[in-house]
């Protein structure tokens, strides 16, 4: 099984002998130094070290899917990381506990410390004026065609363009208190708070599997 969470690969005709489920989340920006990763981002974690969760797209800047042990990897932050400075030299990444306080892809006033290099390093978060980051904004769209089952967890979908991946995939489900304008296209729409439904679905899982 396959998750996606917020956002990039073509491969519409690979073969899809998985089940790749895609899942998007949204949370709304505030401080996060002392933040934990709720029981979604820990399930979602464990789901995949599991192999049924196998790539999430994030909108979030919070840090907290990589704090509960996800994967850089496995994962797509597409309005970047509070927390990760990025070379702009080797693209090397830096993930702290700490705060940058950038926004815009600005200087932090670091340098890379990787040998040979030592490019400025700048901060991951977007500003309304900048574009989505390559190559993972593309790597999430491929994901999303392939997929077979996509889920939407707490997002309200409705900034584009990842409000519309959902749609690329063959099925979506939707999890969010309130309506989102694509429902009436998903496979199942769930109104209630992620924790519950995420919580249900991992003892489901452990029962069962």
């Amino acid at each position: 099984m396959k998750i996606i969470k917020s956002g990039s690969d073509t491969g519409k005709d690979k073969d899809k002998t998985d089940t790749e489920i895609t899942a998007f989340s949204k949370m709304d920006p505030e401080c996060f130094d002392d933040a934990k990763p709720s029981i979604t981002h820990e399930i979602i974690t464990e789901l995949h070290k599991r192999g049924i969760v196998k790539y999430l797209i994030s909108q979030n800047v919070d840090g907290l899917h990589l704090r509960s042990g996800f994967p850089r990897n496995a994962i797509a932050e597409l309005h970047g990381n509070l927390y990760t400075e990025k070379c702009g030299t080797c693209k090397k990444e830096y993930f702290g506990d700490r705060d940058l306080g950038g926004v815009g892809l600005k200087p932090t006033g670091g340098n890379c410390k990787e040998t040979n290099c030592g490019g400025i390093l700048y901060d991951t978060v977007l500003d309304w004026d900048n574009q989505l980051p390559e190559p993972e904004f593309q790597k999430s769209q491929d994901h999303c065609e392939q997929s077979d089952l996509i889920l939407c967890l707490g997002t309200s979908l409705r900034i584009v363009p990842v409000a519309d991946m959902p749609l690329m995939g063959e099925k979506f489900v939707v999890i969010n208190l309130q309506r989102t304008p694509i429902d009436a296209d998903a496979e199942l729409v769930i109104h209630a708070k992620v924790d519950f439904v995420m919580n249900k679905l991992i003892k489901f899982l452990n029962k069962h599997q």
